[in-house]
């Protein structure tokens, strides 16, 4: 049975700004690679973290059934924040250690519905380090802007 992979970006012009994300998905047995699925879109006016959780959402709700996937994304923000952070930011009622309320948080708790039903493990990665696939998801995110930073201009 063939690994999924999701390889996640958000990309914005300005913060905020016009945004975009995208999800560049393997499977993929051994090296070879068996199949891909692109995804991407953007907000008008949005940020760079909200389209780094937007490219995760995306990746996990495109999903028709449960699956075990590993998500690669070059957001510490977003990659902490599911593993690390959520916890005690619901223990708290969604607030940060400070007390101040959690950012985004209509998307954190999609991005927790989103993964609930599924095995993902979190990797992070060096964004533009020349990581081929992360490279083709920066691709797809700033596809996914630009109709957006087009109306702007």
């Amino acid at each position: 049975m063939p690994e999924l992979f999701a390889y996640t970006d958000g990309a914005c012009s300005g913060n905020p700004g016009p945004g975009g994300w995208g999800v560049l998905m393997l499977a993929r047995e051994g090296a070879t690679v068996v199949k891909e699925r692109t995804l991407n879109g953007g907000e008008a006016d949005t940020t760079n973290n909200r389209m780094e959780l937007m490219a995760a959402i995306s990746a996990l709700e495109a999903l028709a059934r449960d699956t075990v996937i590993t998500i690669i994304t070059d957001s510490a923000y977003v990659k902490n924040g599911v593993t690390l952070w959520i916890h005690g930011w619901k223990k708290k009622g969604w607030r940060t250690a400070d007390g101040k309320p959690v950012k985004n948080i209509d998307l954190w708790q999609r991005l927790e519905a989103a993964q609930a039903r599924h095995k993902v493990r979190w990797e992070w990665i060096k964004g533009h380090a020349g990581h081929p696939e992360n490279e083709r998801a920066d691709e797809l995110a700033r596809e996914g802007m630009a109709p957006f930073k087009a109306r702007r201009a």
